[in-house]
């Protein structure tokens, strides 16, 4: 047989093999970085996503600014993604921070600015900020130090929480933890996206964050790299958390574990993910607990669209 016929052959089974695994289809669907490592420039990119958050953002900016490990240094670099906002931000910071790299786009969620960051970076390391929070100006010295030490990818740090203006003290089920944190970070989302600092191939490896999800997608996004990487955690309070103002997200959803449910049915789902055992088991678990306890609360609030899905859903995962 010519060799172009078992060519032909060839590719025709690589392609029927593909279209039996539709799922695979998700794996390449996934937002990926567009930039790879010969593109880098930078040690370091921070990326500060903003959406109408013109009292806030001068803070978080000058909290860059203010770090210790970035005196005397140009190797770093950072990026303001401005979501469509229409209070002046976008003026505010052209005109305040002239060494700012803003980028400006139509509003698509807190998800696709961040992605949008990320593909403009060209830092090894990439760490984020969210508009309403703040550095401490020790955050970047402590967690480099640590990650030197540890070789690790991942790190996050103690916060400290302030609504209102009042400072609060975090709840048990809020402590914060490093190494293999998986199974912590299961029932909630447990580590701050300000206080991330990430080595920039982990992103290549499990994707960036999902704008599907309109909230809860740094919980997904936690779940699909702890489950592959081990965390550093510096244990002292290293950014100031800001909560209680009416445009959080929480505040604009109701039933958050909404979103955590998709998070977890798509990580059991997805045939790349691979979790072993008993991580998988803990995932299953914890899905269904929240579907079950989301499942009650659609019978009480008459919701026959959700009752069914969760329904759907338990009968899947069970």
């Amino acid at each position: 047989m010519p060799i172009y016929s078992l060519l032909l052959v060839y590719l025709q089974q690589r392609l029927h093999s593909f279209l039996l695994n539709k799922q695979r289809t998700d794996y390449f669907m996934r937002p990926r970085l567009k930039r790879w490592r010969y593109n880098l420039l930078m040690h370091l990119s921070i990326i500060i996503p903003n959406f109408n958050r013109r009292a806030t953002i001068g803070a978080a900016i000058r909290s860059v600014l203010a770090q210790c490990y970035l005196h005397g240094r140009n190797d770093w670099e950072l990026i303001v993604v401005d979501d469509g906002s229409s209070d002046g931000s976008v003026d505010y910071i052209r005109e305040s921070f002239t060494t700012v790299k803003l980028v400006e786009q139509a509003n698509a969620g807190v998800s696709a600015a961040r992605n949008a960051g990320l593909n403009y970076a060209t830092g090894e390391w990439i760490a984020l900020l969210d508009s309403d929070d703040e550095w401490l100006p020790h955050k970047l010295s402590a967690q480099f130090h640590l990650l030197q030490q540890s070789s690790l990818k991942v790190c996050h740090t103690q916060e400290i929480w302030i609504r209102n203006g009042v400072r609060v003290n975090q709840m048990t089920k809020h402590q914060k933890a490093g190494g293999w944190i998986f199974k912590r970070c299961l029932p909630l989302c447990a580590m701050s996206p300000s206080s991330i600092v990430i080595q920039r191939d982990v992103f290549e490896s499990i994707g960036v964050f999902d704008v599907n999800l309109p909230a809860c997608e740094d919980y997904d996004l936690w779940l699909r790299i702890t489950s592959r990487y081990e965390v550093a955690y510096v244990d002292k309070a290293c950014i100031n958390k800001y909560g209680g103002h009416e445009d959080q997200l929480s505040k604009r959803y109701w039933g958050m574990d909404r979103f955590r449910v998709i998070a977890l049915e798509k990580l059991l789902s997805d045939p790349i993910q691979s979790l072993d055992n008993s991580d998988r088991d803990a995932a299953k678990n914890m899905l269904l607990k929240k579907l079950r306890i989301l499942h009650k609360g659609a019978i009480k609030h008459e919701n026959s669209d959700l009752v069914r899905r969760c329904e759907e859903s338990i009968a899947r995962f069970s």
